[in-house]
């Protein structure tokens, strides 16, 4: 069955190492877009961080973000679906993360732009003061100053529901903090990581329960009246798992943990430094022949 709906993951997926789409990349997206496929970008990063990215590419699906928890149209911000995080939850949540020492940081303001916060980042951390300093830096020195802000103290600002909660640290001590919060809150929340371990650094997403990537895409699908079957989802780590199976073609990214590389079911494809994107669209959508493709035997 023909491709209909293309979903794309963001980091270590359709961005290179410098956050840049290659022209490769971008030539197949304009291609796919050319016979009819509809492109969405499904992604753990804030709406606001994603957003630049979905109107580069002048995509007309809205943007999946915060890991499904908030879709939203990149032009007139118009919100599709949100699902914050309960209060008593990220309140609880929190608590945990402080025990174990966990850096956090809040994404709320769903109905605008959004906005992250923070109040205290630990110095060992270079990761996520480099994160911070990047999502500031993205929006330019105005913007910047209402992407991210810093407050006191998160537990007196957590009087509302957010978009999600998340903690950063080491890969060990972040897979950890995950079972002791899937420990303690069960089935109130979802949690998510995204690991880099080349940098010793993991990601941990606390989100509405009801949401994920996969959730996102079904929505997306039913709107555009495309069955599972008629979707191609392309990502590269564990937060992506769930679109990836719920596609009926999903693929996975050489620079993907080998755990995910080894599911079967899931087609490969080289790295997002290599055009892997690209050479996925070229052989699954375009139907260019094997010879000009990426062969994942000959690696």
């Amino acid at each position: 069955m023909a491709i209909s709906l293309l979903a794309l993951d963001l980091d270590g997926t359709l961005l290179n190492g410098r956050g840049q789409i290659s022209d490769r990349n971008r030539a197949a997206i304009d291609n796919a877009r050319a016979k009819g496929v509809h492109v969405a970008v499904v992604t753990g990063r804030r709406f606001r961080d994603s957003r630049p990215v979905a109107l580069e590419l002048g995509l007309d699906v809205p943007v999946i973000s915060h890991n499904g928890a908030l879709t939203k149209h990149a032009k007139t911000l118009q919100t599709v679906s949100v699902l914050t995080l309960p209060l008593a939850a990220a309140q609880h949540a929190l608590r945990v993360g402080r025990t174990a020492n966990a850096d956090a940081l809040l994404s709320d303001d769903h109905e605008g732009l959004g906005v992250l916060i923070y109040d205290r980042l630990s110095g060992a951390n270079a990761a996520v003061h480099k994160y911070v300093a990047w999502a500031q830096r993205l929006h330019g020195e105005e913007e910047g100053q209402r992407a991210v802000r810093k407050v006191n103290s998160l537990e007196e600002y957590l009087d509302h529901e957010p978009i999600h909660l998340a903690f950063s640290g080491s890969c060990s001590r972040m897979d950890a903090l995950e079972e002791i919060l899937h420990s303690e809150l069960g089935s109130t929340v979802k949690v998510l990581s995204t690991k880099y371990p080349e940098q010793d650094f993991t990601l941990v997403d606390v989100v509405n329960p009801a949401a994920s990537k996969g959730a996102g895409v079904a929505a997306t699908a039913a709107e555009l009246g495309v069955s599972p079957d008629e979707i191609m989802a392309i990502g590269d780590n564990y937060n992506d798992l769930e679109m990836l199976l719920f596609a009926g073609t999903g693929v996975v990214m050489a620079n993907a943990p080998l755990s995910l590389r080894e599911i079967a079911g899931l087609h490969p494809t080289a790295a997002n430094t290599e055009d892997g994107v690209a050479l996925a669209i070229e052989q699954f959508i375009l139907n260019i022949s094997e010879e000009t493709t990426w062969q994942i035997e000959q690696r």
